[in-house]
């Protein structure tokens, strides 16, 4: 069986988080998106400490579908270096995580 990803990644506005979650998946990359507004990053970028209010996503994944659906937020993404990451879930519900495979396959 597939291991489930989620998926990770922040965004500049809820309208370009929520088109990502929505191609996600209407593409059957990811059974379920989340979208997280009202956070605030602190990071350096480009020598400078900067401060900004950004919108979180998170996507339930398989293996399978791990590497396009990845490729698919990079391709819709505004930013220049976007924040991208997966982490394996090592458990859940188990009629959940079947969801999950059943929904991507």
């Amino acid at each position: 069986m597939s291991k489930i990803y989620l998926i990770y990644s922040t965004f500049s506005s809820e309208q370009e988080a929520l088109l990502v979650a929505r191609a996600l998946v209407e593409k059957r990359l990811a059974a379920c998106a989340n979208v997280h507004a009202g956070i605030t990053s602190v990071y350096h970028w480009e020598n400078k400490l900067e401060e900004a209010p950004e919108v979180a996503l998170t996507a339930k994944t398989t293996a399978d579908k791990l590497k396009n659906a990845m490729d698919e937020v990079k391709r819709l993404h505004s930013y220049e270096v976007p924040c991208i990451i997966a982490c394996p879930i090592e458990a859940g519900f188990p009629p959940y995580i079947q969801w999950i495979r059943d929904e991507v396959a």
